[in-house]
Parts: C-alpha cells; structure tokens; sequence
C-alpha cells in the first residue's frame, strides 16, 4: 500500500503550489500565475467626458486580452497602529482643550475601526503561463492598457499573492506558520 505525501504545513494538498517567487506562483506542473494589482478609482466623481474615457479604456484593455485571466477582489486586514500612536502622541504634545478633543474623536473612530476589522478590498487581474518573458510582457501591456485608461496598475508582489491565496484559503485569516516550499 503507498503512502500519500502530505505537506507539513498544511492539510491543503489539493493546492497545486510549488513556490511562490518574484510575483509568480508557481504550480505543481510548472505553468505560472501572475498578474497586475489595479488602484481602484471612483469614476462616478468625474465629470462625463473623463468618466467615459475611462470606460472606454477598461472596455479597450478587455478587448485585447484573448487569453483566459481571472479578476478578483480581495480584502486585506487594514493597521492603523501606526497613525493610532500618532494620534496619541499629538494628544498628549496638545495644550488645547478644541485640538484635544478633535484628536479624541479620531482617535475613537480609529479604535472604533480596529475593534470592527475592518478591511482594505484590493483588485487583482491575473492569468497563467508557462513562459516567463510571455507574462511579463503582459504584464507590461496590461499596465500600459490601465494607465491608457487613466488608472494605475503594478506587477503583483509575492505578498499580494499571498494575501488573494488567505482570502481563499482560509477565510482571510492570514498564515504565519510556514512557507510552502517545493
């Protein structure tokens, strides 16, 4: 009777991954996933004329993909310690009584956020193939398409990955255990 590798991270082996690397994930039968991370824009603030020419950008880039790709949307947990600690810091470096009670009230919103998990949702586009120059000029053609567009996007990064991988994995619980290596 043969025994059935397991990982020692995780009970997931069902998840075809081999490495993630420079923005790649890397699958099990060497095909490589990766894609652009896209700034959201609110187009409903612009006027007409910008808000149309954004569409028709969008509608541009969906046109000249003829290959399968995937849009998700993701969140991530969103840490305000940082600004929280600022926050604080000017309150207690604040003589007036009007600024020291501004800085409460954000200071109590700040908490009321952390308390509520609150979550940044990210976009993501991605698609797969075997050939590393083939997804990097796509990559770079996507960008040029969004910023064509009038919106910003980037190559996503290892981290980027493995935020979209948590969401669906485990429920957007973010894993600190391991590393899955191949």
């Amino acid at each position: 009777m043969s025994k059935i590798a397991r990982s020692k991270y995780t009970d997931e082996n069902f998840v075809p991954i081999k490495n993630i690397n420079n923005g790649v994930i890397i699958l099990d039968n060497n095909e490589m996933v990766s894609g652009v991370k896209i700034m959201p824009k609110n187009i409903f603030i612009l006027d007409r004329l910008s808000m149309e020419n954004t569409l028709i950008g969008i509608k541009d880039l969906y046109n000249i993909i003829d290959y399968e790709f995937w849009i998700i949307a993701a969140d991530r947990p969103v840490d305000i310690h940082v600004y929280l600690s600022q926050l604080e810091l000017l309150y207690n470096n604040t003589q007036s009584a009007v600024k020291r009670k501004l800085i409460m009230e954000d200071i109590n919103k700040a908490n009321m956020f952390m308390n509520n998990n609150i979550v940044d949702t990210e976009y993501f586009l991605l698609f797969k193939h075997r050939d590393t120059d083939t997804i990097q000029k796509r990559i770079r053609t996507i960008i040029n398409q969004f910023s064509n567009a009038g919106m910003t996007a980037h190559q996503v990064t290892n981290e980027d990955l493995r935020i979209i991988l948590d969401n669906f994995l485990n429920g957007g619980q973010t894993t600190t255990f391991g590393t899955v290596i191949g």
